[in-house]
């Protein structure tokens, strides 16, 4: 299945597809040459989508019982549906980003499980280590991406799959018991967890909360993906507090500072935070560093 779309503001691939990429081995995404490959477990069933643009028009072809619907998502999953009526830099480095970036729109998959999976995986550990954990269970329990996708593509497991993973291969995957009943417990509610996406705003990040070990750090990091929430706030995240703190106002801040100096962006909070990362601005290396964990060794 095949469309062409010509969207009304120009679009960029990576800054709308990038986010969703968990390390650039990621089985379920890759970025060639041209355009993306993604694989996805939609309402429908797997796909596979390849994306490419040229000039003022994306070109898409997907594969699976899911291409019908991927299709249909497709501007919807390049940030088509991102309002930013409102939003006014009040910081420099934020104000010449968004003049230089006026077209990154917070796209929106339309899903929600097949991102809280990655996410909890993410909690409590450096990128890598998770980035690691999450490309050996893909390549383990992961289906082969249907259509023509290239070698070693893999579709997010279904949540029946994710539930009776050992406890074994779960640290073999160097995800801690904590991690594993999370997910455990999520896909035990998966059907109600995809239900979020059609709820009013003020209760759909309550849904995902409701997944014991479930909190707003990783509340945040789906509703940013999976319906494009340009408000949700990454609390509790290692390094974007001191991110903004330096670009902001010169020094690192804590939680309660950051929320603090982007309350001048109601509603938009969240896309604040995703133009100082794309800004190319960078936090003295210095202090503290996150070590990188690996339980298989104890």
């Amino acid at each position: 299945m095949q469309t062409t779309w010509r969207p009304s503001v120009p679009v960029s691939l990576d800054l709308a597809l990038g986010p969703l990429q968990r390390g650039r081995g990621d089985p379920a995404h890759l970025r060639d040459s041209t355009g993306w490959w993604r694989t996805s477990r939609t309402p429908e069933g797997v796909s596979t989508l390849r994306v490419t643009a040229a000039g003022s028009e994306v070109h898409a072809s997907a594969w699976g019982p899911g291409a019908a619907w991927v299709i249909q998502n497709l501007p919807n999953l390049l940030g088509a549906r991102d309002d930013v009526d409102g939003f006014v830099p009040q910081h420099g480095v934020i104000a010449s980003t968004w003049r230089r970036l006026r077209h990154l729109r917070l796209g929106a998959t339309g899903t929600v499980f097949e991102l809280l999976v990655p996410s909890v995986i993410e909690q409590r550990v450096t990128g890598a280590e998770a980035h690691r954990s999450w490309r050996e269970l893909l390549r383990r329990f992961g289906e082969p991406a249907p259509g023509p996708a290239p070698a070693g593509m893999r579709v997010v497991p279904a949540p029946e799959v994710w539930a009776r993973i050992p406890s074994w291969d779960w640290h073999r995957h160097n995800v801690d018991p904590g991690r594993a009943r999370t997910v455990r417990a999520a896909a035990m509610v998966a059907g109600r967890l995809e239900e979020a996406v059609r709820l009013p705003s003020d209760q759909r990040l309550r849904r995902l909360r409701h997944v014991p070990g479930v909190g707003v750090w990783t509340a945040a990091e789906v509703a940013q993906r999976s319906w494009g929430d340009a408000d949700a706030v990454s609390v509790g995240d290692f390094h974007i507090p001191a991110l903004v703190g330096w670009a902001l106002v010169g020094r690192p801040v804590d939680d309660d500072e950051m929320l603090e100096l982007l309350s001048c962006y109601p509603g938009h909070r969240h896309r604040a935070v995703r133009l100082i990362e794309s800004s190319g601005f960078r936090k003295p290396g210095f202090g503290p560093r996150m070590p990188v964990g690996d339980i298989r060794r104890i």
